[in-house]
């Protein structure tokens, strides 16, 4: 039989055990709990016969433990090199509702007195998103309700998903390692992290101190959506901004698209209205002004002008008789009489041809249209449209109900 030291003993032995239990779960009560040296953690885990001596690192510890707490270690046991056996732990969680309550008071406490959950830090989500970045186990029905009621409201938003646990021992530390992921990589504009209900031991991951740091410390605004409305977590207070459920944080994510809509259709509306009035008030004052315009251009120039025109011919008249007509008579009478004529026959046509522009000009009038007993209508000819109708003594405003095609 070969002999063996100590020292190659205990090797020997850790090794065994290292091989055969190399991750144990344990649970049971904290006992004798104490932080030496502000390093390391040193506490016995028992039940109602028997007792195991803890060790691990305060780094290590990521939530409140006491004594009289019932909780979950997960580690490898060992035999120091005094001869003693221990149980190294490398996590620690609290079990059962009232070691989770107290290890939630005691951490919110704690970090409530750091200002890590003061609502000035808070920051608003952005407007318009169109990448977002998705924590969640994408097997879980809190996660496929995420996505129906995103596609649903509106759509269009690219995700990129990290697919993690959301329940048990490992969950706090895969989930902060996916809200590295996305700050290192600063592709999405918010950051979401859900998780649908479940018991106070199932939620317990998302009151892990370092977890909840990592959600204060993100870049990228957070949002949360873990459980039901009733429940409330630390990783919760950290965040930005708290949904009830992963539901409502697809609700305060993305606008209603129906909604959305009606109120496009309503601004169409009242636009189209508000133009359609302008227009017709922008006609009915051109065609006043055009009326307007008409009897101050037959009152102030043409009549003036034809008047004008009137007595220059018939000064010009007088003086051709008076200069040139006389001398000729004496002269030449026939050639005289012929050339009277032409003169007289050129003063009539220009004076007929005034006289013909004149008429032109009040057959233009819209005023005498009006005397006729015409109307003038003016705005968009289409059924429940208000026109307006001009006469010669009235104005008139109307609604229209009906409008046929003449054959």
């Amino acid at each position: 039989m070969n002999s063996l030291t100590p020292t190659e003993f205990l090797n020997l032995v850790n090794q065994t055990l290292d091989y055969s239990y190399s991750s144990t779960v344990i649970v049971g009560e904290v006992a004798s709990f104490k932080v030496n040296q502000g390093k390391w953690v040193f506490f016995d885990i028992k039940d109602a016969e028997s007792s195991v001596n803890c060790f691990m690192t305060l780094w290590s510890l990521r939530q409140p433990i006491e004594d009289g707490m019932k909780v979950m270690v997960r580690g490898v046991p060992k035999i120091t090199k005094w001869g003693k056996f221990s149980f190294t732990v490398t996590s620690i969680s609290p079990v059962g509702e009232g070691s989770l309550k107290k290890a939630y008071e005691m951490l919110k406490k704690k970090l409530t007195a750091e200002g890590l959950f003061d609502i000035g830090k808070k920051r608003p989500l952005p407007k318009d998103i169109t990448s977002l970045g998705i924590i969640s186990s994408t097997g879980a029905a809190g996660y496929a309700d995420f996505i129906k009621i995103i596609n649903a409201r509106w759509g269009g938003i690219h995700a990129q998903v990290a697919h993690t646990q959301v329940q048990g021992m490992d969950a706090a530390d895969q989930i902060i390692r996916a809200l590295k992921y996305f700050n290192e990589h600063g592709e999405v504009q918010v950051i979401a992290i859900l998780r649908g209900g479940g018991s106070a031991d199932d939620l317990a991951c998302f009151n892990d101190e370092a977890l909840v740091r990592e959600i204060a410390a993100s870049k990228i605004p957070v949002i949360t959506g873990i459980g039901h409305e009733i429940d409330e977590s630390l990783a919760d207070l950290a965040a930005d901004v708290r949904a009830s459920t992963p539901s409502n944080a697809a609700e305060l994510l993305t606008p209603d698209r129906s909604e959305m809509s009606a109120k496009l259709s309503h601004t169409i509306n009242r636009t189209e209205q508000l133009l359609l009035q302008e227009i017709s008030r922008a006609t009915t004052q051109n065609h006043d002004k055009l009326n307007n315009l008409s009897r101050s251009l037959l009152t102030d120039y043409i009549a003036p002008a034809i008047s004008q025109n009137r007595q220059t011919i018939n000064r010009v008249s007088g003086a051709l008789l008076t200069r040139y007509i006389e001398p000729l008579r004496q002269s030449n009478h026939h050639k005289m009489t012929q050339i009277l004529q032409k003169i007289q026959g050129e003063c009539n046509l220009a004076q007929q041809n005034i006289s013909n522009k004149l008429r032109t000009l009040e057959a233009l009038n819209p005023e005498k249209v009006l005397k006729q007993g015409y109307a003038i209508l003016s705005g968009k000819i289409s059924p429940g449209n208000v026109v307006k109708i001009t006469t010669f003594k009235e104005s008139i405003t109307a609604e229209i109900k009906q409008v046929h095609t003449r054959k």
